[in-house]
């Protein structure tokens, strides 16, 4: 556990020092929950938004995109559901006076126990070696069937309180499983209460009778309510899905874990609307094709998993999340929904037009039934950082330390080094340069020896160096050097950007999501 804090805690540092995440309003200590993304951090995200917005919007014929307004009437919050039961479970030490969110402090205490699990097995398999069976290991084990029948008691005990919306058993939760504060130590906990978490704000002036609007906190109504507008411009029959990136806005009370939780943050929503009744086999469609999509990017499929929801939102009739390992254990980083009709019909009834669709097939009117998927790219963001982050220690007892982007998504894609500052090196390098600078982002760079520039590009994730050096004067040659093996290949000038656009391409990423 210790290790793993040391090495988000690295991350972080990482992400200041080399130019992908800055604390906002820095010079004036600071705003809580709230960061800048520096020069590379903005090409990453740009890449991520690109290579979402590509496998939703080219690799299926029946999904387009939109833009809606952070500013909506006040009424589509009231419609959604969002004003009455938009909140959090909340509970305070008294000693530490920190707050926190009641469910997540009892998440945690449930994945300790799966680390012991975790733990035992690990052990056992050290001892047993290739004869080891886990499956057999776990049925036999006194230890680890107590410690996942506990697991299994409390997970059961949580599940039907969050349904029940029961807040008492939510404290009395904390309490009887001794759970302290991770400041304090102790156990002096307050009561447990719901807390909204929309922004408000007002639109007009006084004199003319403003009027309280909210900053939305996702983006998934902009489309409901455009759904007529998309579907008859665009004359799309269902099934079809609307998909949109774009900011949201949560006054988080209990925001940490860097930009994990924010109160201002990005989302890349796709709502797919199918007949009812076939919504559970859309599900699990999506289900899985979203899951292709995160393990095309190679950072290990290990790394992920479904977590299926405890509770259910008031609209669903099946939910789950994909998760990704991060640092401090497995996370949510996107959703799946299945949303049933409520949105479209809620809409129907608070605005009183007609919002349903007329299918050709059936020779009959309905209000689709809805699966959403719903990923946050900050947390996409944090994801790629924290499965690319390497230390490596190298012949001699140094260590490199390198970020394993996938190429596609890479900020800097490929950087031009002369070998020295002089005997035409530069210039050589700049017509390079400037050949290559539109088919992807590329850097130049001079400055130390050649070592330490590798460095610095192995530091942001660069997959490629290019050196110029005296021989390509006369033979039009340059080295490659490969960012996660660190060998060099020679290649022919007239041959780099072949070469370069094969590897580079993200039309590879997209090809691996359907042929997976």
């Amino acid at each position: 556990m210790a290790q793993q804090e040391e090495l988000f805690r690295k991350i972080i540092s990482h992400s200041k020092e080399y130019g992908f995440v800055f604390p906002s309003s820095e010079i004036y200590d600071g705003l809580g929950a709230v960061y800048d993304y520096g020069q590379n951090g903005a090409e990453l995200k740009n890449n991520i938004k690109r290579y979402w917005w590509d496998s939703m919007t080219l690799l299926n014929e029946n999904v387009a995109g939109i833009d809606s307004a952070i500013f909506m009437h006040p009424t589509v919050w009231k419609a959604s559901g969002h004003v009455d039961a938009f909140n959090d479970p909340l509970i305070d030490n008294k000693d530490s006076k920190k707050r926190y969110r009641a469910d997540v402090l009892i998440e945690e205490h449930l994945a300790k126990y799966d680390s012991k699990t975790e733990k035992e097995i690990e052990k056992a398999a050290k001892r047993f070696g290739d004869s080891f069976d886990e499956q057999k290991f776990c049925e036999t084990n006194p230890r680890v069937i107590e410690n996942q029948a506990k697991r299994q008691a409390l997970h059961t005990r949580f599940a039907k309180a969050l349904n029940g919306n029961d807040l008492e058993e939510l404290r009395q939760i904390i309490i009887d499983e001794e759970i302290v504060c991770p400041v304090s130590g102790t156990r002096n906990w307050t009561e447990v209460r719901q807390f909204n978490l929309m922004f408000s704000t007002e639109i007009g002036s006084t004199s003319d009778g403003a009027m309280k609007i909210y900053l939305r906190p996702e983006t998934a109504q902009g489309i409901f309510v455009n759904f007529l507008n998309v579907q008859k411009s665009g004359r799309m029959k269902i099934p079809f899905g609307i998909a949109q990136t774009g900011k949201a806005f949560r006054n988080e009370i209990v925001a940490r874990q860097f930009i994990f939780r924010m109160r201002e943050f990005e989302q890349m929503e796709m709502q797919f609307f199918v007949r009812p009744g076939e919504e559970l086999k859309w599900f699990e469609h999506w289900k899985q094709t979203r899951m292709r999509w995160h393990k095309a990017l190679g950072l290990g499929d290990k790394k992920y998993r479904f977590h299926d929801h405890d509770k259910l939102a008031h609209y669903a009739n099946a939910a789950t999340d994909i998760e990704f390992e991060m640092p401090f254990g497995f996370k949510e980083i996107e959703g799946i929904h299945s949303r049933t009709d409520f949105d479209l019909s809620s809409h129907e009834k608070y605005s009183g037009k007609k919002i349903q669709y007329f299918d050709p097939e059936q020779n009959q009117s309905y209000t689709p039934y809805v699966i959403e998927t719903s990923i946050g790219l900050d947390r996409m963001f944090l994801s790629i950082l924290a499965g690319s982050y390497t230390e490596e220690t190298l012949e001699g007892g140094d260590v490199r330390t390198v970020l394993k982007i996938p190429p596609a998504l890479a900020p800097v894609k490929i950087a031009i080094l002369p070998l020295v500052k002089k005997d035409g090196l530069p210039e050589k390098a700049r017509e390079i340069m400037d050949r290559l600078k539109f088919n992807c982002h590329c850097q130049y760079d001079e400055k130390d020896s050649i070592g330490k520039r590798y460095r610095r590009q192995d530091a942001i994730g660069t997959p490629y160096c290019i050196t110029i050096d005296h021989d390509t004067l006369t033979d039009s040659a340059v080295t490659i050097r490969f960012r996660d093996t660190m060998s060099q290949e020679r290649v022919t000038v007239s041959a780099l950007e072949e070469i370069i656009a094969d590897k580079l391409s993200m039309k590879n990423l997209l090809k691996q999501i359907k042929n997976q």
